[in-house]
């Protein structure tokens, strides 16, 4: 049975009533960053969030001048205030506090932000503060009024603002907490740092009264020259008219929405439609005009299904040339446009038509750049582990999480693969969790593929891939890692494998770690030539593996883990990376680029 769940002293709350419309394409919109540097106060004991008797203070006394978000100051020098943003030192956002600040390395706990701001909204205009995403739950306010709480750590959410954003004066003020706790999404163990803060970009978005606020525009399921899609305005009440327009397709389509602003439609295409592909990213300027606002984005077209054993994208059987991921680079949060692009030329350079960003949903910037790049990925919310399948208020987090993630993605072309979960233990509760999930990700978006990251079983000496939530996945996905967590890697060509799924196969994650610069013998753990013999021999048995039609080894960097710990060669960093987090390659990159190359050869 799910139960409900108390965390930090109060209910979790409906997800349903954490967000608020969420906006799409908010880069091209009228907006202006917060980003830069806000002060922060450490506040491990929730001193500013909860009195003395643990009632929290915007439940219990909102105007009390003890609650930091109210930002008070003392009217007098007897009036007892023990806290001061102005006093307090600073912090850059989009940034995590574990890096910036020495002190707070291991810290996991509340840590309150502020950023001060002026504003002129004019009239018939709304104004919204969004957020890319907090790690991991937030307590927003503005003007000491309470926004909202969002969780989750790599989802963005926005909430509208405009009654409550004066022209001189506004004090945003966030409680950001990345406690780990059993019924979050992740859950309490995982193996990657759990970077604490406002670690993604931080906008004010201007819009009209009546706004586009969110559209999905899309080859339609099965059909080569139909576009089709849906668009939804925010704040409509009655019919409104609406131009969508592709000049270099030669579209120029008016349509009108219902009372309640929301329209779907079918474009036919007249013209040659140059589809995207990693060989042709080919990306149209696509524009929605209303009587209000004009917005522009740049989308691609591509179909991408399965046959039996194959993916075809456009119409083409391919193979997943891949690498995951963590959204890190130098041992820090990459967030960055220029972090964006230094890991997918990497990718690039390793002969990778596909990523796979591991284990949560990546900031937009890699996304955007994928589809620039021609780079097909898989985008996975952090369903991971050992996560408490039995409860609704988890399963109701991770479907938001999943909600949003499709919310912002949905028009970028790269994105091929909707992940649902990464290692999770088998089941009847988890299944339930996980097909729930997926049938919500095809309702969200039938376009695209569905999988998940599984584990397999041993019978007879014969690896099986057999995991029940296969039946419901475009995709059968697995890990395995022969010849780190067991396995010989001397017999690691001839193992077995065997599917009763008649579906493309694809090996999620494999590998083990090295030490740049450590040499020796291929015999010995830690040392770059026993990685790349174990990349040597570990390929030379996916490509005996049934249906096999892509790989994504694990993993593109060294990246940071307080799970591991041995002193000279990890210190911190899980270095199954195939390039150091200095940024030097290790010789098992060279394997991998060879094998590559070799499989362009056989699909390209």
């Amino acid at each position: 049975m799910y139960k409900i769940s108390f965390i930090f002293g109060c209910l979790l709350m409906p997800f349903a009533l954490l967000s608020q419309g969420l906006l799409s394409n908010t880069g091209n919109r009228k907006m202006t960053t917060l980003n830069g540097n806000w002060n922060y106060i450490v506040d491990p004991y929730e001193t500013g969030y909860l009195n003395f008797h643990s009632e929290v203070f915007d439940q219990k006394n909102a105007n009390s001048p003890s609650a930091f978000y109210n930002n008070y100051h003392p009217k007098n020098k007897l009036e007892l205030v023990e806290y001061d943003f102005d006093k307090s030192p600073l912090m850059k956002v989009p940034g995590d506090w574990n890096t910036q600040k020495e002190k707070l390395f291991y810290y996991e706990g509340s840590v309150w932000f502020r950023r001060t701001f002026d504003y002129n909204l004019k009239a018939n205009k709304r104004l919204f503060v969004y957020f890319g995403a907090i790690n991991y739950k937030a307590d927003v306010y503005l003007n000491g009024k309470k926004l909202g709480i969002h969780e989750g750590g790599f989802t963005p959410f926005n909430f509208d603002i405009t009654s409550v954003v004066k022209a001189k004066g506004n004090y945003l003020i966030v409680k950001v907490d990345n406690r780990r706790f059993k019924e979050a999404v992740p859950t309490l163990n995982t193996d990657w740092w759990n970077y604490g803060g406002i670690t993604r970009t931080v906008s004010l978005i201007e819009e009209p009264d009546v706004y586009i606020r969110d559209y999905n525009i899309q080859l339609k399921k099965g059909r080569h020259n139909v576009i089709a899609g849906f668009i939804k305005l925010g704040h409509a009440v009655k019919n409104e008219k609406l131009t969508i327009s592709i000049p270099e397709l030669k579209i120029e389509k008016d349509i009108e929405t219902n009372t309640e602003g929301d329209i779907e439609f079918e474009l036919a295409v007249s013209e040659l439609i140059k589809y995207w592909s990693p060989g042709s990213p080919k990306l149209y300027t696509v524009y929605i005009k209303s009587a209000y606002q004009t917005l522009k984005d740049d989308i691609g077209f591509r179909t991408i299904e399965t046959k039996g054993p194959d993916i075809l994208l456009n119409g083409k059987s391919i193979f997943l040339r891949g690498i995951s991921l963590h959204e890190e680079i130098a041992g820090r949060r990459a967030n960055s446009e220029a972090d964006a692009l230094t890991l997918l030329t990497w990718a690039k350079q390793l002969g990778c038509n596909y990523v796979r960003l591991a284990h949560y949903p990546h900031n937009e910037n890699i996304l955007r750049m994928a589809d620039k790049m021609g780079l097909m990925v898989w985008e996975e919310i952090p369903v991971y582990w050992t996560i408490d399948f039995n409860n609704t208020a988890t399963y109701n987090n991770a479907k938001n999480q999943l909600t949003e993630v499709i919310t912002r993605d949905k028009n970028r072309a790269c994105v091929i693969i909707w992940s649902m979960a990464n290692e999770t233990p088998l089941s009847e509760a988890r299944n339930t969790f996980l097909v729930n999930l997926v049938s919500h990700a095809k309702t969200l978006d039938s376009t695209r593929l569905v999988s998940a990251a599984l584990l397999t079983r041993s019978e007879n000496g014969i690896g099986v891939i057999d995991d029940k939530i296969g039946a419901y996945l475009d995709i059968v996905a697995f890990n395995e890692y022969m010849g780190w967590y067991g396995g010989d890697l001397k017999t690691a060509p001839d193992a077995k494998w065997t599917s009763p799924y008649d579906k493309p196969v694809v090996v999620s994650e494999f590998g083990g770690s090295a030490k740049q610069g450590l040499h020796g013998s291929k015999d010995e753990r830690w040392n770059e030539e026993y990685q790349a013999y174990l990349y040597q021999q570990n390929l030379l048995m996916i490509e005996k593996i049934p249906n096999i039609r892509g790989v994504s080894p694990w993993i593109l960097t060294d990246f940071r883990s307080p799970r591991r710990l041995l002193p000279g060669i990890q210190d911190g960093f899980n270095r199954k990376g195939l390039i150091s987090d200095k940024g030097k390659k290790k010789k098992a990159f060279y394997t991998l680029h060879a094998f590559y190359k070799k499989m362009a050869g056989q699909y390209d």
